[in-house]
């Protein structure tokens, strides 16, 4: 299978953005990691391509997914063969939010 172009903005450290890098490492898939937070040049032009400010927003070959988790990411890989389904496990949770969007109820109090 040949492999689009991939470029994903999104946050250095937010549990979203590392459920899309474990799809890509998941898939062994070369993406543009671009940083939308310490970077603004890179969150202008994920405004700009997108028309929101949400993310991840993840480019697969020209197609622009808003705001989505690996698992979205992952669907839509796979309903539109670009990638192969495999029975090897991501190395992170694929949809799990930011600690700062997590509800009390998924922190684990010790």
């Amino acid at each position: 299978m040949e492999k689009p172009k991939i470029i994903a903005y999104m946050k250095p450290s937010c549990g979203w953005s590392e459920g899309v890098r474990a799809v890509m490492r998941k898939y062994d898939l070369p993406f543009e990691d671009r940083d939308i937070i310490n970077d603004p040049e890179q969150r202008q032009e994920m405004i700009q391509k997108t028309g929101q400010m949400l993310q991840p927003c993840v480019e697969i070959g020209g197609h622009m997914l808003t705001d989505v988790s690996g698992d979205e990411v992952e669907a839509y890989m796979l309903a539109n063969s670009i990638v192969a389904d495999t029975d090897r496990e991501a190395d992170a949770p694929t949809d799990q939010p930011c600690e700062n969007e997590m509800h009390e109820s998924q922190i684990n109090f010790r």
